[in-house]
Formats: structure tokens, sequence, C-alpha cells
């Protein structure tokens, strides 16, 4: 008589599926969002994997700018230092343990089945990923995604770790992006190829008036006025909006600026991706602009947006010579304050 199989428990499937791939503990870092909020949101999860001896695996396969299912990562930055995220999709066992079964979902999918009338709540982060300052969970695999950066809730833990100590958030941000974000060859000679010839110092100006519009006017006369104190200076426009870009040509003689794509209306670029002829191009487009942005000698922007605070942040650009047009924004900035904590 032939005896039937048994079923192989959950845990040693799991293993079964890691088995001659990764062996230790995991952190899959997962996205929701644009650019800015995806690169900062991701160094939580990365400084929070070192604080729990987990090795990170950056997971943007949500359908940002390229089909879901492919890891936008690796397209835009260096993932030598990172394995296949892949690998962890057949997990049966994680935490938090709403992700097993489903490693190759994202926030998106979990908040739509399991909390379907929370999608502005705030604090919902926090359920679906690994607690921040609790014990770690005994997990192999765990995940973390926030739709912005938490290393403020972080911050105890990191004054008592040895890589962190005595570093401020902002530093510690900044040696992440350098070490976790480098760009890919194709973003970096397009970057090299702006300032190839420049001499001038350059004025860098981000406007972001699609989906969340910065106040024109006010970027307008901030440019004036750090071109009328610099006029030797070149200025450089990062905008994802053809009614923007057109506003600044018309007042700025001789603008830097990249061919991409532009939207028309009211929709984010990366939201608006399913519509470009080469939605990779246009990705590395987005980051092409963000990394010309921080060389520059000057930022005009609005700390509304994560994108140039991020771009800030790469080149290292003193709050001195950043002109925020935000910066006395009561609205933006309680509500800055509220989410760095929350």
């Amino acid at each position: 008589m032939t005896q039937l199989a048994q079923p192989t428990p959950p845990h040693t499937r799991q293993a079964a599926a890691m088995e001659g791939a990764f062996s230790g503990r995991a952190l899959v870092i997962k996205a929701k969002g644009g650019l800015g909020n995806r690169m900062l949101s991701a160094i939580t999860g990365l400084v929070l994997a070192r604080l729990n001896d987990r090795t990170p695996f950056i997971d943007w396969r949500d359908g940002m700018y390229v089909e879901r299912g492919v890891n936008l990562y690796p397209l835009l930055f260096d993932a030598g230092w990172m394995g296949d995220v892949d690998q962890f999709d057949a997990a049966t066992v994680t935490a938090p343990a709403l992700w097993a079964d489903r490693m190759a979902d994202h926030p998106t999918d979990i908040i739509h089945q399991h909390f379907p009338n929370q999608h502005q709540d705030p604090f919902l982060y926090r359920k679906l990923g690994i607690p921040m300052n609790s014990p770690d969970p005994a997990e192999r695999v765990g995940v973390f995604w926030s739709y912005l950066p938490k290393l403020k809730r972080l911050a105890g833990r990191m004054a008592r770790h040895p890589a962190f100590a005595g570093k401020g958030i902002d530093a510690v941000t900044s040696d992440y992006l350098a070490s976790h974000f480098r760009p890919v060859p194709e973003v970096a000679a397009k970057v090299d190829a702006i300032f190839r010839d420049i001499t001038a110092p350059v004025i860098g100006v981000h406007i972001r008036f699609t989906d969340r519009k910065a106040p024109l006017p006010r970027i307008m006369a901030t440019i004036e006025k750090l071109a009328r104190a610099h006029p030797d200076a070149r200025i450089f426009l990062a905008t994802d909006s053809a009614e923007a870009e057109e506003a600044v040509l018309a007042r700025f003689p001789d603008v830097l600026r990249i061919d991409k794509a532009l939207a028309q209306g009211g929709q984010a670029l990366h939201v608006a991706s399913g519509e470009f002829a080469d939605p990779v191009e246009e990705a590395r487009n987005a980051l092409v602009d963000m990394m010309a942005l921080a060389r520059c000698n000057w930022l005009v922007h609005s700390s509304h947006s994560t994108f140039s605070v991020t771009a800030a942040l790469i080149g290292r650009i003193p709050r001195a010579r950043q002109a925020d047009v935000d910066r006395f924004n009561p609205k933006v900035r309680i509500k800055q304050a509220f989410q760095a904590r929350a």
C-alpha cells in the first residue's frame, strides 16, 4: 500500500525555498509614492535593518514607472550590494504575519484587502511593518514600509548604536543616499553632460506643479532675487509641469533643463507613467533631475516636496544656500513635524 506523503510544514517550505540563496535574517523594504518618498523612507528601512542586524532588500516592484513585478530600484541605482528580492516571494512565515504568502504584493494590496477605509491613516504603516522600537521579531523574513521617512522615531536607538552615535539625522540620510542610491551609469552620464561646459555657478530650481502645486509666484520672485545677487549664475530647472516650465522659460534666458515628458494636467508623472513610450527612460530622467539639482550651488524649492529635499541631502546643500519658499508656511511645518514622529 502506497503511503500518502505528509504536507510539508510552512516553516520547512520557507527554508527549502530559500535554501541555496540567502540564509540570514532579511528585511524587505517596500514602497509607495514618488521617487523622493520612496528613497527617504527606504533609508529608514536600511537604518532599521542595521539596528536589528538584518540584511536589507529594497523591493520597488509595485508598478511605479515600470510594469508591476519589475523591481525599479536596480534600474535606477547600483544594486550590486543586494540580492534578488523575489527569493522571498514564497515565504510563509513573516513579520508582520499578514505578509505571509503575499511577499510579492505591496502596501496598496494589503491596505485594499485589510484596511480599505484607512488609506489616509498616518499610523497605518505600523501595521504593515516590523516594530521600530520594540524587540525585533524572531521571523527570518521581516517587512518594512512607510510612506515618509521616520528616522526621528529611531533617534534614541541610533544614538546608542556605534554606527550612528554622534551623527544627526540629515548626516545619516546623506550617507545612505551616497552608499545605497548611486545612480546607474546612464543616469550619471546625463547629469555629467548637463554640467560639462558650465563654469558659472548654478541656481537649481525645482517646481512640482501637478498633483501638488508649489507657489509659483513666490518661486519666480525668489529666482529673480538670486539671479540679481549672482548675475553670472545659470539656472537649472527641474519640473513635472509644462505650464511651470513655460513660465520659467518666458522670464529667464538660457535655462538649463533636460528633454523629458511633462504633465499637461494635474496628474503626477510617476502616476501617469503608463502613458510614456519608454517608462524606464522617464524614470531615469526624474533621477537625472534630482541628481542635477544636487550639484547646484543654490536650490530654490518647496520643502513640501520630498523630491527637492532628497536632492538637497544628496548634494549636502547647506540650508543657507536653500531658498525654501514654504519655510515659514505653518501648515507645512506642522504637518512635517507630525509626520516625522507619527
